[in-house]
């Protein structure tokens, strides 16, 4: 495990509420190409805050390197609309672009 790893685990052990925490530990699972354990950082990302968009868009990176990508824009259409319903337009945008680049 990664000295990265092992400090955002930490982090979580002392807060486990913490989206932002967990979006990072997801992202040091994607570094190792670890998608499916990321994917799962992602989901409880997800759980905690359901308007962390970009978890969104990384979730369908992801999902896509698995060869899921049905799965994959799906999940972007709903990054959308959480991104929409936030009023973050520039994720709103970043999401789209790559939901565009997928079809």
């Amino acid at each position: 495990m990664s000295d990265r790893l092992n400090q955002l685990q930490k982090m979580f052990d002392a807060d486990p509420t913490d989206p932002f925490v967990t979006y990072g530990i997801a992202l040091e699972h994607a570094k190792t190409e670890d998608f499916q354990t990321a994917i799962d950082w992602l989901d409880k990302t997800l759980d905690l805050d359901k308007h962390y968009c970009y978890a969104y868009f990384q979730k369908a990176k992801m999902l896509s390197e698995l060869g899921e990508d049905h799965d994959a824009k799906s999940v972007l259409n709903l990054g959308i609309k959480m991104a929409v319903e936030s009023g973050d337009d520039h994720a709103a945008q970043e999401i789209n672009d790559l939901l565009e680049m997928m079809e």
